[in-house]
């Protein structure tokens, strides 16, 4: 069947399902949505930034356990591969459970995962394997959290509030995953190793307390036995687990304008993977930049991020929502364009500002678009959907831009990765159109 026939198909259905200014079809009740986007937040930035705290302490100590590259960077991989492995199964599961209960479960696997590994630690039997172990029960734990919040906030803040609740959350997570966890981490580990994994400890215990103070309903929404009808059989609650996934995929790729974002976010999460492993590289050995100024750099793509989490709701009413999402797209391909054509420090460095500013940007805005077009009993499938596809494309950015690095040179690489962005603008524009943004928010 064509897209248009499918857009056609399915007029009616997302005609219900996101009409002018009312609740989308089987949607959540929302209240307390002051009170309730408070917890969120305060959950949010403390388990993130606890994350930020064990993404770099258990590749630290690793590097105290032995000096083999392999065996260390097996340890980042185990924190990052559970997201390629179990999203899809995750997001069957927070559809089917209460949806609070799930956060509380994830937090309790890393109270265990932590625990374990400060007995190792005091006993001085802190092994690769065991921070392998360790890393993946984390892993795990971290896609049942962020999948589980994500979609927890349509029984948490009514519609008009979700823009402005996901820009505080997507600067949560900006500030205290990507700058403070990592700095607050270091930091704890020169105190010590038991009292870094201890505090880390005590800050996810913090959080699940936190989720007391919710209020409210939290399992799926609607008769999840016929949500997502349109998706085809399977797709809600009813099925095998195995059917649930295939609905859930069948569900997006049915979807126009989901599908088309899920995919242009693909490839550029793929650059943003791609920037991310070569430019230790070029900033060292083209750019030739001190620690200082390369830090500098880094900097720059982190205060970007927090700039558009802070700015969404202005840049959407000056911009529109559609232009506010081209600049993910313009600042991406600024990005990897830049430093193809200078190795001025302060244009690599403006390029990326323009690319963390413009990812937080579309994150938000995809976000909202998300919650309000997919119906609650598949919200938490097409959150898994969606990660797997962004975040399993950066370690495959990664690859290919080492190879292409290879064969090319470092600055015809980030050239290739530019043109791969150029390429997406097209299908944005056809599809990611003003009617269908005005849509897709019930304007």
């Amino acid at each position: 069947m064509s897209d248009r026939a499918v857009q056609t198909a399915k007029a009616p259905v997302e005609a219900a399902a996101a009409g002018p200014g009312g609740p989308r079809a089987g949607e959540p009740a929302a209240r307390h949505g002051g009170r309730n986007a408070a917890v969120l937040l305060v959950f949010t930035a403390i388990t993130n930034l606890a994350d930020g705290v064990t993404k770099i302490a258990l590749p630290l100590l690793a590097t105290r356990v032995c000096a083999s590259p392999a065996r260390i960077s097996a340890v980042s991989l185990a924190l990052s591969l559970p997201w390629l492995l179990v999203a899809l199964h995750v997001g069957v599961l927070v559809d089917r459970a209460d949806r609070r209960r799930l956060l509380w479960g994830a937090n309790a696997l890393r109270l265990l995962a932590l625990g374990a590994l400060i007995e190792a630690a005091l006993a001085e039997r802190v092994t690769i394997a065991v921070l392998c172990v360790v890393g993946a029960v984390l892993g795990v734990a971290e896609v049942i959290a962020l999948t589980s919040a994500s979609a927890l906030i349509p029984a948490l803040v009514p519609p008009e509030g979700r823009e402005r609740v996901n820009a505080w959350i997507a600067g949560a997570e900006t500030v205290c995953n990507e700058f403070c966890g990592p700095f607050v981490g270091g930091l704890l580990l020169a105190a010590g190793t038991g009292f870094a994994l201890g505090a880390t400890w005590v800050s996810y215990l913090v959080a699940a307390l936190v989720l007391l103070l919710l209020a409210g309903r939290f399992r799926a929404a609607g008769d999840t036995s016929q949500a997502g009808a349109g998706a085809g059989a399977g797709a809600g609650a009813g099925g095998s687990v195995n059917r649930q996934i295939a609905g859930g995929l069948r569900y997006l790729w049915q979807h126009t304008l989901l599908r088309t974002m899920s995919l242009i976010l693909t490839v550029l999460c793929a650059c943003w993977g791609a920037w991310l492993a070569l430019m230790p590289l070029f900033a060292t050995d083209v750019m030739q930049l001190s620690p200082r100024q390369y830090g500098t750099l880094l900097s720059a793509l982190g205060v970007g991020g927090l700039t558009g989490a802070l700015a969404v709701s202005r840049v959407n009413r000056t911009l529109g929502r559609r232009w506010a999402m081209f600049a993910d797209l313009a600042g991406t391909f600024a990005m990897m364009a830049v430093p193809a054509l200078t190795t001025d420090l302060w244009a690599v460095a403006a390029a990326a500002f323009a690319g963390g500013m413009g990812g937080t940007l579309w994150t938000v805005n995809a976000r909202t678009i998300g919650q309000r077009l997919v119906p609650d009993a598949l919200l938490g499938r097409y959150t898994a959907v969606s990660r797997l596809f962004s975040w399993g494309a950066m370690p495959l950015g990664a690859g290919a831009m080492g190879l292409l690095a290879q064969w090319l040179g470092l600055r015809l690489a980030f050239l290739v990765f530019a043109a791969s962005v150029a390429v997406a603008v097209v299908p944005f524009l056809r599809v990611l159109t003003r009617p269908a943004l005005a849509q897709a928010y019930g304007d």
